[in-house]
């Protein structure tokens, strides 16, 4: 499916370095109170290393296919880890946890339908990314302890369930709009 030279790029090396730290983010979730800043660290590491693929990518010339892969793969696995951790230990309310859940469920086997259907994978867009920062925030809040009445709080809170349902339907459309366009080049 992928060539091995489009796997061993410095940037898909990098994703998939992201993509093992979700077992120290778990682990270290087991005693949350005591590791708080730790995983804080971690996920700082984590972000960083985001940004870094990124750039490494395009400064080398290196985006392939399976980084469009393995880059959001390992975004979505890292958060998950952090987010089911904290849904089980309370940290996170149920409503919230299964909107990001279900959001990036139902996209991950869109894009399995989208990918099937065009051939190749859908590039993530800025609203989903902005979707997930602000998603990441509130993470970030809840492992630096803020107040979750604070104000701060509250308006990245509700910012990004605004964001959850606005990027999904933003994905709809798009991949709409990419297969449209594929089926009548194909015709």
């Amino acid at each position: 499916m992928f060539a091995l030279k489009e796997i061993y790029t410095k940037s898909n090396l990098l994703s998939s370095f992201r993509l093992l730290l979700a077992i120290p983010l778990w682990l270290l979730l087991d005693d949350f109170e005591a590791n708080r800043y730790y995983v804080f660290g971690l996920c700082v590491f984590a972000a960083l290393t985001d940004i870094l693929d990124g750039y490494l990518a395009r400064k080398f010339n290196e985006v392939t296919e399976f980084g469009k892969v393995i880059d959001p793969l390992a975004d979505k696995v890292a958060m998950a880890a952090v987010m089911i951790k904290l849904y089980f230990i309370g940290e996170i309310p149920p409503v919230y946890f299964y909107l990001i859940i279900g959001r990036d469920l139902l996209i991950f086997l869109g894009g399995l339908f989208v990918s099937q259907k065009l051939g190749r994978v859908l590039p993530s867009n800025k609203l989903g990314k902005i979707t997930v920062l602000n998603i990441g925030l509130i993470i970030f809040f809840i492992l630096l302890g803020i107040n979750k009445e604070s104000l701060i709080y509250l308006t990245f809170y509700y910012l990004s369930i605004v964001l959850i349902f606005a990027s999904f339907t933003g994905y709809i459309i798009r991949a709409a709009e990419f297969i449209k366009r594929n089926n009548n080049e194909s015709v």
